[in-house]
């Protein structure tokens, strides 16, 4: 069909006998309801024709009901579909593709590469039946249909979420995930000798007061995040903190940076960002003491927010 879809588990012919999910479609964005009796007037060619509009990622409007002009009888009012529901695949469809098994999991970035048709038909498949798992046999040909292995495997769904089909680096889209309260923990451990060590905690080097410079150094660099790593997005950030744990005896400063926000995507390369650079200015403002300063175990201590949920670091113990 020209420039328009019908899905083969819709199991409509070609002479379009039902409204097809994109014929539907088309007539929810723009708010009208149409009878069965009105569908079977138009002819085929306007029948094709609104199919093609609803396949449209952006439906026009006016075309539609240009279309409908030929419906008797005429098309009634109702309320507008609000497409921002396709943006994230709904709770419910998410816990019938979970009835299906692991093979039907649906990534952020599966999701974001499909089509608004694709998502309104999966949309669809899932509010079709009871909650059974035997009750979701539309929904399983649905996906096996539109998320095809290769498409999932495209979208990034073996891993590669930031690379195009075609190899080139890309910033994933986040535009379709909820807002969150997203956190994150960061640590980095700079060592030197002790001596060294207690000239930072008696704010006596060189340069001044090590940790207070250090702690705004860090700050400012977790600000600065998506302009140091290519594909970061920027993240309106609600609090950024640095603190330090200084060991004299050991020689060495523990910087932890934390890292908060109300966002689509985390804060973990924020926190990580601004432990690397505190510890980079402690160094700075030491070197004319000590120029073997060490700084070593970069990491991420836990991170909260997102699909993805709670992650915490192992402690050394638990991993031995």
């Amino acid at each position: 069909m020209k420039d328009g879809k019908v899905f083969g588990f819709e199991e409509i012919n070609g002479a379009l006998p039902l409204p097809p999910c994109a014929a539907r479609r088309a007539l929810e964005v723009v708010g009208l309801r149409l009878s069965f009796t009105a569908w079977e007037t138009l002819p085929l060619d306007q029948r094709r024709a609104l199919v093609a509009l609803g396949s449209a990622d952006d439906v026009d409007h006016e075309a539609v009901k240009a279309v409908l002009v030929a419906a008797e009888p005429e098309p009634s009012p109702t309320q507008r579909a609000d497409e921002s529901r396709l943006h994230a695949p709904s709770e419910r469809l998410l816990a019938a593709l979970g009835t299906l098994g692991e093979q039907h999991m649906l990534s952020d970035a599966t999701w974001s590469a499909l089509s608004m048709l694709e998502r309104y038909a999966l949309q669809g498949a899932a509010s079709v039946g009871g909650r059974a798992p035997q009750a979701y046999g539309k929904l399983r040909t649905a996906y096996d249909e539109i998320v095809t292995p290769e498409r999932a495997s495209e979208a990034g769904a073996a891993g590669l979420t930031h690379l195009s089909p075609s190899g080139a680096a890309r910033m994933v889209g986040v535009g379709h995930k909820p807002v969150t309260q997203r956190q994150a923990r960061a640590t980095a451990s700079v060592r030197m000798l002790p001596e060294t060590a207690a000239r930072v905690t008696a704010a006596s080097g060189p340069k001044g007061d090590v940790l207070a410079v250090a702690r705004v150094a860090g700050i400012m660099a977790a600000k600065r995040t998506p302009d140091l790593i290519p594909l970061c997005h920027g993240i309106a950030l609600s609090q950024v903190t640095v603190d330090f744990a200084v060991d004299v005896e050991a020689g060495r400063v523990t910087v932890e940076a934390t890292a908060e926000a109300n966002d689509r995507t985390g804060v973990e390369m924020e926190a990580m960002v601004a432990a690397s650079v505190a510890a980079l200015t402690v160094y700075d403002m030491l070197k004319a003491v000590e120029r073997g300063i060490v700084i070593e175990q970069i990491v991420l201590l836990e991170k909260s927010g997102g699909r993805s949920g709670h992650y915490r670091r192992p402690s050394p113990e638990a991993g031995s």
